[in-house]
């Protein structure tokens, strides 16, 4: 087999399996540090200002698509929602809203938590529940991505 491997591919194979093979850290020169490091603090930089949410002030609950009501989020209350399958417990806090309860098998509206976010969205899909979050700023008349 080695009379049909042409020596520069022969050579390329030695240094790729590890034999002479220098760390791909050694190759990087000054300036290429320097765009890396410029790069990343560039992504640092920009993420809190293009991924930010807003503050929301109310949270709005909807069944079946429907509006159902809409709660500030400057006082602590609790609110029943009769969905398809059965009640859905909605906590309110100052400056957040969460699912405290859903009938639903899995509680993957249960488990995303507080939402402190303006357009953030708990979905509790088997009981056609939603809560949404809306701040000042925003609209709330659709959603930006749903996933489920």
């Amino acid at each position: 087999m080695n009379e049909r491997i042409p020596d520069g591919l022969r050579e390329l194979l030695k240094h790729a399996t590890g034999a002479g093979h220098l760390p791909w850290r050694t190759l990087l020169k000054p300036g290429d540090w320097l765009l890396l490091l410029c790069a990343t603090a560039l992504v640092a930089a920009t993420f809190p200002l293009l991924w930010r949410g807003g503050v929301a002030d109310r949270a709005i609950v909807r069944r079946d698509g429907q509006l159902v009501t809409e709660l500030a989020l400057n006082a602590p209350r609790k609110y029943s929602v009769d969905g398809a399958i059965g009640t859905t417990v909605i906590e309110v806090q100052p400056g957040r809203a969460r699912v405290l309860s859903d009938p639903g098998p899995r509680q993957y509206c249960v488990q995303q938590g507080w939402l402190t976010r303006a357009n953030a969205v708990a979905i509790c899909a088997p009981n056609h529940v939603t809560l949404q979050l809306a701040g000042r700023s925003g609209s709330n008349g659709s959603y930006d991505t749903l996933n489920y």
